[in-house]
Order: C-alpha cells, then structure tokens, then sequence
C-alpha cells in the first residue's frame, strides 16, 4: 500500500454514524448469523432525530432562509454577518466572555468540519499534539492525516480522575505545540472541573500551546453539574478555538452547522481553508441558527430530564450486567466496558448489528486501550434503548469467555 493509501485507510469510514446499511451488507458477506435476538432495530451510533426532534420553529427558520433565495444562499464564507451577530451574541452570554462576531466567529459545516478547518490552520508535518485517550475519534485520525505527531494524555474516567494534568505537562515540555479535546469528553460524557480547565488554561499559556476545545455537549449538562469554559478563565492560552453546534442536543444534524469562535488569526485561517474546500455552510441552513439558544420556555429543561431518564436506566442495566460504565455527567454517550469474550471486540460489533439488531461503536475508535469497550449514543427512544441494552447484555453473556 502506497503512503498515500495508507493516509486515507488511516481515517476510516467503516464505523462513522450512517454507515449501517452498508455494514449490515459487508457482515451478511462475512459472518455466518446465528439465532437472532428480537426486538427494534437501535442505532447508538448517532441521535435519533426522530425521537427526538428538531427545535421548534427551525423549519420555520429555514424556510425563511430559502426564501431569501441569493442573498442567504451566498454569504459571506464565513457566514451571514447578521446571522454571526446574532450568534456571536448568545455565545458570549453562555461561555462569560466577549465573542467579536466579524473578526473572531465562522459558521461551519457542522461541528466535524469545524473541527477539520481548526487542526488544518494549526497542524502541519511534524507538528506535537496533545491528544486525550479516550477522546473523539477524528482528533486522532486528522492529526495523522494532517501529518503532525500523536503526544498521549489519559483520561481517567471511571472513577472521574479526570485528565491526567502531570502528563499533560509532559507532553507541553516535549514539544506539543496544540492541544486538542472534548468537554463533555466523547465517548465518556466526563466534564472536565474548574481545577483542571484552569490547570490547562494555565500551562497553554505557560508553553505557548494553542488549544482547540469541543463544547458540543456543554448545554445538556445534568442535575447538578457545573461547567467551567476554557475561555472565560483568567489566564487563557493565546491561541484558542472553542467549537460548538445545534447538532445534537437541539437535534438540528440534518442541517449541517457548527461554529467557530476564538483567536482573530486562527479564524482568518479557517476561513481560507474553508473558502476551497465547501466554500460556507450551507445558506439557507445558516438561517435555523436563529432558534439556537432561542428555544421556547422549559424547552432544554424537558429535554435534558428526558436523557437523563434514559441515562440512568441503561446504567442500572449495564451495571447490573457487571460492565463498569461511568456515569456521563453531561451529554448522551454510554461507554460501558466489556467482559472477557470468546470473540474479538470488532466481531462482538458486527454480531450486535446481525443478531441483535443493535448498532454500536467500537472502544478502539476512541483510544488504543479502550478496544474492549462500545460506545452508545443514547438520545434514542427510551422503550427502544432499554429493550437494546437489554440484547446487548444477552448477547455478551452469550460470548463471554
């Protein structure tokens, strides 16, 4: 395999959110099907948009959009001025710090090509990055393929130890130029502390380190969880891009947006690299950002009391089933760890979807140690994950070692 082969097998497709009808076609090729386990087909690999619907009024909004018609379907590149004002203006409120919506915002195609265009404008052949293990899988993949070098750092989750600061420290002092994760951390649901937020703030000022951050679950926060932003700290790093998007907690994915906000000269980049690769979000979508953060009265509330109701019952399942799982302080991803199992975990995988009707992803898209674990994304129906979590435990006791 040429170098260049290698570069794009290293991202992978086989296991990204939407890619289960041609899974299930590749595993009917492979893997002989056993006696299959009953019930409502439940894709964990993303949200489910229809059990949990869109904003109010987010149609309304694009539709106005379309209406429009030149005028919102080319923007600017880094997106409708009035629509960044707007935007601009409620993120400042959230995240305790001033945003300036001309110099230091961009609307993206979604948080994944916000996510894209940031470690573009930062990472070049050679460059150290910092990486949380386990954190998002594309961190690691885009990294790679931007040519820069991996620098670990672990995240101690299941006793909520929180990022390992004495090795984040290492890393900076070998080199890491770039500090990239998630808060609430994908795959664990971990929000980081106050002391750990200002800890880093702190040491990427102190090594000229510039870090990117993905709050994209910061609103679904549950009872009695705090949340420190990176960027309202006292001492923060120089360089800094805080990502966000209406993706998953307002379920607006169909619409592809995210955003960008941070250092002036890092939006500048993202920007250009924008500009030739998707040109802007898309337009008229631009426009469903006018709900955002506009939601009606007792809206988030509703919704996060329902995920947390889901949460905790597929928690007493997984724990009653003996798979350590850490309670997701925020957002809507389980990571329970399997048992010892007579399959490897990337067959465990395949024979959930064939025999159990249950779409998972793997622990090792998340960190190289965490290959025995699954990921579940459960802003699902609530009847329908139960009943899945429910085969999922049957199935693991039926291979179990």
């Amino acid at each position: 395999m040429s170098k260049l082969e290698t570069k794009f097998a290293n991202l992978g497709a086989e296991n990204a959110p939407g890619q289960e009808v041609r899974q299930s076609a590749d595993d009917l090729k492979s893997m002989m099907i056993g006696d299959i386990l009953t019930g409502e087909p439940v894709d964990f690999s993303h949200g489910d948009v229809d059990a949990f619907a869109p904003t109010p009024g987010a149609r309304e909004a694009w539709e106005a959009g379309f209406e429009m018609g030149g005028a919102q379907a080319y923007t600017e590149y880094r997106g409708a001025s009035v629509i960044r004002d707007q935007v601009a203006d409620s993120l400042a409120g959230f995240t305790g710090a001033p945003v300036d919506a001309v110099d230091e915002l961009i609307i993206t195609p979604g948080t994944q090509g916000a996510l894209f265009l940031a470690l573009g404008a930062v990472v070049d052949h050679g460059t150290k990055v910092a990486i949380v293990e386990p954190d998002y899988f594309a961190n690691r993949k885009l990294v790679t393929f931007f040519g820069g070098t991996i620098l670990p750092v672990t995240l101690h989750y299941h006793d909520r130890a929180g990022l390992d600061i004495t090795a984040l420290e290492a890393a900076f002092e070998a080199g890491a130029k770039v500090f990239v994760f998630s808060t609430p951390n994908n795959p664990t649901g971990q929000v980081y502390s106050q002391e750990a937020i200002t800890a880093i703030a702190a040491l990427a000022r102190q090594h000229d380190v510039t870090v990117i951050v993905d709050q994209l679950y910061s609103r679904l926060r549950y009872s009695g969880e705090t949340y420190t932003h990176l960027r309202s700290c006292t001492e923060r790093p120089a360089n800094l891009v805080t990502i966000m998007g209406p993706s998953k907690t307002e379920s607006l994915s169909g619409f592809r947006l995210g955003v960008a906000f941070g250092t002036a000269s890092l939006i500048d980049r993202m920007e250009k690299l924008q500009a030739i690769v998707s040109l802007r979000a898309a337009g008229y979508s631009q426009s469903t950002l006018r709900t955002w953060f506009h939601e009606p009265e007792g809206w988030m509330e509703a919704r996060i009391a329902q995920h947390e109701a889901i949460r905790d019952d597929l928690l007493a399942i997984f724990r009653a089933a003996g798979f350590p799982t850490a309670t997701p302080q925020a957002g809507s991803y389980l990571f329970p760890e399997l048992p010892k199992l007579i399959v490897s975990p990337e067959d465990v995988v395949r024979l959930l979807r064939i025999q159990a009707g249950v779409t998972v992803t793997p622990g090792s898209e998340f960190a190289p140690h965490t290959a025995s674990s699954i990921r579940l994304n459960f802003s699902q129906d609530h009847a329908a994950s139960v009943a899945a979590a429910h085969r999922i435990v049957d199935m693991v006791k039926r291979y179990q070692a």
